[in-house]
């Protein structure tokens, strides 16, 4: 797997595939700067080797046109703030513009070019877009672990003009590393707590990883499909009805690999969904009519926490609870502790997929566990078996 650490960048143009898709307020504000800061080694990397980088990226969904709103131009500030660079900008990623900012650009110099979506050809992964791109750098750098799962022109096809030339940056190597401890190399015993609200959504992770680990933790909404599965009564909890023989068959497939599923055993339940309903503790399959489960009860909570704290191998995608709702959090941050517990007690932990990164962050875990994923989709289809188009594209 090579890496920038395979190249030495003196006098070289890199070419930088970022994944800089920030949220923006009204205002143009960069609201959440994580995925800024997490390029930033690579490219301090690079200047620091005495080359320049040219940074592309996309932001929203302009479908193939131009947009204001959408403009990169937005973000140079804040880009130029976090790295301590002066960022320059192009108003287009390919064509004279673009080639000649490039040509202009000296060691040691950042250029971003614009939004690269504002073409139909880069999500259309065109192959003659992909060359206009190749033609701004003499290094390809893949670092845009968020979009890895497309073949877009600037993730994948711009790839092919580089052959030899081309990389992982220092992150999209770190989740290729991260995911690898969990599904290939991970120390024993290996846990996967999967939350969420669908069985659907989650049974082609379940199916990949059976073979690698030692526990299953399930819960949030799906928890209930199992349940009622089981001949549990659920009351209004949520539930896939047309999952419930998907769910026997995943109880039985994990018994016959030997892996131990540690489903809820009380909940918290509410007469609403509303974070000022009335709550109760009550048995995971004796939910009253009226009521739903909205949290793991404390009995659970111990029991995920002692499979937790024995584990050496930790991922965790998906909430146990409604976390975004303060009077279901208790579950999810619950979680959260044990993980920080097993990580300093030397356990590896990988957290992953949109809903948990969210609680980690909101609730003070970020630096507390060993990994967060910064690519929601791509973690989800590296997680399903799946060869990621943009990580093929530097491996060929």
């Amino acid at each position: 797997m090579k890496t920038i650490d395979d190249f030495d960048f003196k006098g070289k143009k890199a070419l930088i595939r970022v994944d800089f898709n920030v949220p923006l307020d009204a205002e143009f504000n960069v609201t959440d700067t994580t995925r800024i800061e997490a390029a930033k080694p690579t490219v301090i990397k690079i200047l620091e080797d005495g080359g320049s980088a040219v940074l592309m990226s996309h932001l929203g969904r302009p479908k193939g046109q131009p947009q204001e709103s959408m403009s990169l131009k937005h973000i140079v500030n804040a880009i130029s703030d976090i790295l301590s660079v002066k960022v320059n900008f192009v108003e287009d990623c390919v064509g004279k513009k673009a080639e000649e900012a490039v040509a202009n650009l000296k060691s040691g110099e950042i250029l971003l070019l614009e939004n690269l979506r504002f073409h139909a050809e880069e999500e259309k992964g065109d192959e003659a877009f992909a060359e206009q791109l190749s033609r701004l750098g003499d290094i390809y750098v893949n670092d845009a672990f968020g979009t890895a799962h497309r073949a877009h022109a600037s993730t994948t096809i711009v790839a092919k003009f580089f052959e030899d030339r081309k990389c992982f940056g220092y992150l999209l190597a770190k989740e290729i590393e991260s995911i690898d401890k969990v599904m290939k190399t991970g120390e024993k015993p290996v846990t996967a707590i999967l939350g969420g609200s669908k069985v659907s959504s989650k049974i082609t992770i379940i199916e990949n990883i059976l073979d690698k680990i030692d526990h299953l933790i399930i819960g949030g909404g799906m928890t209930y499909t199992f349940v009622k599965a089981q001949g549990g009564k659920i009351g209004d909890s949520i539930c896939e009805d047309d999952k419930q023989e998907l769910a026997m068959e995943i109880l039985k497939k994990a018994r016959e690999k030997g892996v131990e599923v540690h489903l809820p055993v009380d909940v918290i339940a509410a007469d609403d969904f509303s974070n000022d309903a009335n709550t109760k503790e009550v048995a995971v399959d004796h939910i009253p009519d009226g009521w739903q489960g909205l949290d793991a009860g404390p009995a659970t909570l111990e029991n995920f926490r002692e499979v937790i704290l024995k584990s050496k191998t930790i991922l965790w995608n998906g909430p146990v609870g409604v976390f975004e709702m303060e009077s279901f959090q208790n579950g999810t941050k619950s979680i959260g502790y044990a993980i920080e517990e097993a990580t300093k007690r030397g356990a590896f932990s990988l957290v992953g997929g949109g809903d948990s990164v969210a609680a980690v962050k909101q609730f003070g875990f970020e630096d507390k566990v060993s990994y967060v994923s910064t690519g929601g989709g791509a973690m989800l289809e590296s997680l399903e078996g799946k060869t990621l188009p943009g990580i093929a594209a530097i491996l060929e």
